[in-house]
């Protein structure tokens, strides 16, 4: 074949390819190229549509887990709170125990004296100060019993008037006159 032959037989093919698009409404026929590309396009949507799926997943994940620490969070609050407020009654407890005068009847109760001067002993075994034994102060004296005083007679009860303001007490002083609305 010749150059110009050749020329033609394109051109030829490429008008009956023409022509065949035409016919079929300008699309091309189903198991020609534009079929390929459909099926090359295939794997990428069911990839996207995997990542979309898989970042869904992974995001309700996350959200449950955030919950649970949520939740966790609450829990350990609220036994802070209680085991600060435990804390607390106890401190107030020792606190209790060690005032000086707690001390005091709790040690009268187990039957100890107060001491004496101290004696102190040097580092050559020498004393300074004298060594007494102590003894238990003397217990204090019951207080004697309150004799009954005698109760004067009953005065008269003042007299009130329904009408008005009450009248002077029998004893000579005036009693005070009822405000309205008090």
């Amino acid at each position: 074949m010749t150059k110009a032959g050749k020329v033609a037989t394109l051109t030829r093919g490429g008008a009956a390819r023409l022509v065949r698009g035409r016919s079929s409404g300008g699309r091309p026929a189903a198991g020609g190229p534009g079929g390929a590309r459909q099926a090359a396009r295939m794997p990428f949507v069911l990839l996207v549509v995997a990542l979309l799926a898989g970042g869904l997943i992974s995001l309700l994940l996350l959200n449950s887990a955030l919950n649970q620490g949520s939740f966790q969070l609450s829990r350990l609050k609220k036994e802070t709170t209680a085991l600060t407020d435990e804390q607390q009654a106890l401190q107030r407890d020792v606190d209790g125990y060690s005032a000086p005068d707690a001390l005091q009847r709790r040690a009268r109760e187990l039957g100890l004296v107060p001491g004496g001067s101290p004696v102190f002993l040097g580092p050559d075994g020498k004393t300074a100060g004298t060594p007494v034994v102590a003894e238990a102060p003397p217990p204090p004296s019951p207080a004697p019993a309150p004799t009954p005083t005698p109760t004067p007679p009953s005065a008269p009860a003042a007299t009130q008037n329904p009408d008005g303001p009450a009248g002077p007490a029998p004893s000579g002083t005036p009693l005070p006159t009822p405000t309205p609305g008090r």
